[in-house]
């Protein structure tokens, strides 16, 4: 850790954690998340969210925004949340698989096309359902926002031919699903957050990676990249931000409804942006030397039949450590269907 970090985590250790602000006094909230600063994704996830609850509630709450992990690690994200360190987190369950095993329900390959069907899905399961009572509680947390992102893709250094051409790569994964995914495809599953894959991919310790296109700018990734697959379903990943109960419990009952208001409104106005980037973010991938791979129409078959098995895995895994498993993919697959 620099000296400019520890400077700012004893100043806000330093800050009370939940004392309730007098009546009319301005709420200042902090926000800290991994995306690099100017990232698309938190501008329609936190920034819209920050902008929205300040607007709404007539200035009487603000918000300190600390973007590219500058409070801690995104794998630190929720013990940081609920430390006080800051007030809200972004605390993907991929990143925190230990404390959200069952968020990982939506990187379930071939489930959803459209961010809206998984984001809906999972912001219902999560902010009234199932994932709510059984993960976010027991963690002392509450689901703010969640996008889950467009089907992710495989993408290379070496040359993609078709399926056989990526077994034995080793790929970079969000963990959870993701790495049953891509061990039952004959690959090497390497868990690493999104900040730490392009120094991986430099360094030349990853063959590839399983990423959203519309994501791979933000990290610079398509630097490192020459192939990639498309029109395939290698699964989603559950981008949340949660609040600490305790801060949740700290602000006066109009803030609290602003901010239930805004969680749906957040949510719904990120997977919307998301899903129209889809396009673009292909086309300027082209432009930056991304050759698209069509897999053969008996490849796409094998994946599909490879993969369909994967969710049935990863909940009876679950279900033998005492976790509902079999209770969460059913409930969201429900979902998926209203």
């Amino acid at each position: 850790m620099n000296i400019g970090k520890k400077t700012i985590l004893a100043a806000l250790l330093a800050t009370p954690l939940a004392s309730a602000p007098a009546l009319g006094q301005q709420i200042v909230l902090r926000v800290a998340d991994h995306y690099p600063a100017g990232s698309p994704s938190a501008a329609i996830t936190a920034k819209h969210f920050m902008d929205e609850v300040t607007r709404q509630t007539n200035g009487k709450v603000k918000f300190e925004y600390f973007p590219a992990e500058q409070l801690g690690k995104a794998k630190d994200m929720l013990t940081l949340t609920v430390s006080g360190v800051t007030d809200i987190g972004f605390a993907a369950p991929a990143y925190v698989s230990d404390k959200l095993p069952l968020g990982a329900v939506a990187e379930l390959p071939g489930t959803f096309s459209d961010p809206c069907e998984g984001t809906l899905a999972f912001h219902k399961l999560g902010r009234e359902g199932i994932l709510a009572e059984r993960e976010y509680k027991p963690n002392q947390v509450r689901l703010l926002i969640v996008l889950t992102l467009p089907p992710y893709q495989i993408l290379t250094r070496p040359t993609l031919t078709g399926l056989a051409s990526i077994k034995g790569l080793k790929l970079r994964t969000g963990g959870g699903l993701q790495d049953l995914s891509i061990t039952a495809l004959g690959a090497v599953p390497v868990r690493i957050a999104g900040p730490d894959v392009y120094e991986s991919m430099a360094r030349g310790t990853l063959d590839g990676l399983v990423f959203p296109l519309p994501s791979i700018e933000q990290f610079k990734l398509q630097e490192h990249v020459k192939f990639s697959t498309t029109g395939l379903n290698f699964g989603s990943f559950a981008s949340t931000y949660v609040i600490s109960e305790r801060k949740w419990n700290s602000l006066p009952p109009d803030v609290r409804a602003v901010m239930d208001k805004m969680s749906l409104e957040t949510s719904r106005h990120a997977c919307q942006a998301m899903g129209k980037d889809m396009g673009p973010a292909v086309e300027r991938l082209k432009s930056a030397g991304v050759k698209f791979v069509e897999f053969s129409a008996a490849d796409k078959a094998t994946i599909s039949q490879t993969l369909r098995p994967v969710g049935e895995q990863w909940a009876k895994q679950l279900d033998g450590r005492g976790q509902p498993g079999t209770a969460v993919l059913n409930a969201f697959l429900g979902a998926l269907k209203k």
